[in-house]
């Protein structure tokens, strides 16, 4: 078991790579004994240095919920990390820029984000959890990794933020009780469509991300509910639930969008900058 002063370490190395956009070894080569229950320690840690500069959290991210990319990464469990007010930008109209200068092996993710109306508590399903939401809408998590080649376990990526650069989230639609139902149908069979510039560079449907991104929210309130000193759900987060495709490497000067099919969200455009 690594020591409070081993986990202090590694926050303040993963700190600096964050900050410097830069790159460590892996933390389970060095501390081979390293596991999740000490990432979510390192990262309570670093939520504790970034409210000491001033970064106010604003919701939470869900990663590797897409159970269909697990063996690539070498990743077999889901894990969440906080947002920030520094690290979530909002388009304009359904159009948006980003520099990547401050970001390590970035990558794209096209995300269903949902804002929370109310606390969730533990839930059961997912037409439950969408009776806590009051607008839905469709976001690019640029995800990054300190590690060379994206080789990590899963305790490395949960401890390193969860893996969170950026979130980008497109124009919300408002969900009101006449909507839940058909919402809670639509979103494990939409299929979306991700292309760069003109081409399509991958497709995946909704179901991919834990049975549906409702499903991945009833399930971070779960996960949170039994983990201890975990904040819970509040009223007002804004959770982005996975990804619905791989994540693809992005460069300065393309433009990406996503479609969302038959679910009623409006696209996103997403180019990157220097």
């Amino acid at each position: 078991m690594t020591s409070p002063a081993d986990e202090k370490a590694i926050a303040e190395r993963l700190l600096r790579a964050y900050d410097e956009a830069g790159s460590i070894t892996s933390i389970t080569r060095d501390a081979p004994d390293f596991d999740v229950a000490a990432a979510y320690r390192v990262l309570a840690i670093l939520d504790q240095r970034r409210l000491a500069q001033g970064w106010r959290p604003v919701g939470r991210k869900i990663g590797f919920t897409n159970t269909t990319i697990w063996p690539r990464y070498g990743v077999f469990q889901p894990m969440w990390a906080h947002m920030w007010s520094n690290t979530v930008h909002y388009a304009q109209g359904n159009t948006a820029t980003l520099a990547l200068r401050s970001f390590a092996r970035p990558r794209i993710e096209p995300e269903v984000v949902f804002h929370l109306r109310t606390a969730l508590p533990e839930a059961d399903d997912s037409l439950f959890a969408l009776d806590c939401v009051d607008w839905i809408a469709p976001g690019f998590e640029i995800v990054q990794s300190h590690f060379p080649d994206w080789k990590f376990s899963a305790a490395d990526c949960t401890a390193a933020f969860g893996l969170h650069g950026a979130l980008v989230i497109g124009p919300p639609v408002a969900l009101d009780d006449s909507q839940r139902q058909r919402m809670a149908e639509l979103l494990p069979r939409f299929e979306l469509t991700l292309r760069r510039d003109d081409d399509v560079i991958d497709r995946g449907i909704g179901a991919n991300v834990f049975g549906g991104p409702a499903h991945a929210l009833a399930h971070l309130a779960r996960v949170l509910s039994q983990q201890a000193g975990a904040p819970r759900l509040a009223a007002g987060e804004i959770v982005t639930t996975g990804t619905i495709t791989d994540a693809w490497p992005v460069q300065p000067g393309e433009t990406w969008r996503s479609d969302y099919g038959v679910l009623p969200l409006a696209g996103l455009q997403l180019t990157f900058l220097n």
